[in-house]
C-alpha cells in the first residue's frame, strides 16, 4: 500500500513539473510578444504551485521592469538574487531597476575590526563553513593516529603540529558556520511596496513621522509589533512603517 502512495505521488509531481514547464514557457512566449501583462500572470501561476528558482524570478522582475513597475521588478531580481547571488545578469538589471527608485539612502560601510571579521564570516556560507570543519577534524585524527604510530621523531613533531593546526581550523570553522548562521538570521531585508510611506517613532498611525519611503526601498526588518515593523536603512536610520507597506524578501 505504501509502494502504490509513492507511486502515485511520483506520478502527481512529474505531472506538475511537465505543467510548470509548459507555463514557463509559454510565459517567455508571452514576453517576447511583448505582452508582459499576461506574462506576469503566467509566471505568478508557477510560483503559487510553489515552484522557485532564480530563473522564474529574474524573468518576473524583468516582465516588471518593463511596465515600469518599480517595487515588484527590484522584490524580484532580490529574491533572485537571494537564491544565486553571483549571477551578473540579475545583478545589473537590479542595478537598472534600483535607478527608478526615488530615496537616496546612504550607506554607512563598517570599518575597522568590525568590517574584517564581517568579511572573514561571509567569506563562504554556513554549509561550506561546516564542511571545512568536518573536515579539519577528520584530518587532526588521521594525522594524530599518523603520529600515535610513527617512529621517527622528527616525523612525530610534524604530524603532532599539523594535527593541532588542523584542530585549530576545524575549531575555527565551527565558530564562523555559527557566526555566518547567526548573521543570516538576523539578515531580514524587505522591499517598500507602498508608492509613499510615513515611517514612524513609534508603531502606531499617531506618533511622530521621521522620514517618509517610497516604492523600490530595500529595509532590513529588526522588529515586529502587531501591525507594524521597525525597519533600518543601510545609514542607519531606524523607524516603524505599517506592514501593508512592505513585503519580506525571504518568505518563499
Amino acid at each position: 500500500m505504501r509502494a502504490i502512495t509513492l507511486l502515485l505521488i511520483c506520478c502527481f509531481s512529474l505531472v506538475g513539473f511537465a505543467q510548470n514547464d509548459k507555463a514557463f514557457s509559454e510565459a517567455n512566449t508571452l514576453y517576447n510578444d511583448g505582452k508582459y501583462a499576461e506574462a506576469i500572470d503566467t509566471y505568478e501561476s508557477i510560483l503559487n504551485a510553489k515552484e522557485h528558482s532564480a530563473e522564474l524570478y529574474f524573468n518576473l522582475g524583468n516582465a516588471n521592469y518593463k511596465l515600469n513597475n518599480i517595487a515588484p521588478s527590484i522584490y524580484y531580481y532580490e529574491k533572485a538574487l537571494l537564491l544565486d547571488p553571483n549571477d551578473k545578469d540579475i545583478q545589473n538589471n537590479l542595478a537598472f531597476a534600483q535607478n527608478m527608485t526615488i530615496d537616496a539612502v546612504d550607506v554607512v560601510p563598517k570599518v575597522g575590526f568590525s568590517r574584517l571579521i564581517n568579511n572573514l564570516v561571509n567569506t563562504f556560507n554556513t554549509d561550506t563553513w561546516a564542511i571545512i570543519a568536518v573536515g579539519g577534524v577528520l584530518l587532526f585524527v588521521i594525522i594524530f593516529l599518523a603520529y600515535h604510530f610513527s617512529y621517527s621523531s622528527s616525523k612525530k613533531r610534524i604530524a603532532f603540529v599539523t594535527s593541532i593546526v588542523s584542530l585549530v581550523v576545524a575549531c575555527f570553522s565551527v565558530v564562523m558556520a555559527f557566526q555566518k548562521e547567526a548573521l543570516s538570521k538576523k539578515d531580514n531585508p524587505a522591499i517598500v511596496f507602498a508608492q509613499e510611506s510615513r515611517v514612524k517613532t513609534d508603531p502606531n498611525a499617531t506618533s511622530e513621522e521621521v522620514f517618509r519611503l517610497h516604492e523600490g526601498t530595500k529595509v532590513q526588518v529588526v522588529e515586529t509589533y502587531d501591525d507594524w515593523k521597525k525597519i533600518q536603512l543601510s545609514d542607519n536610520s531606524t523607524g516603524w512603517i505599517p506592514s501593508k507597506d512592505i513585503k519580506l524578501l525571504k518568505n518563499f
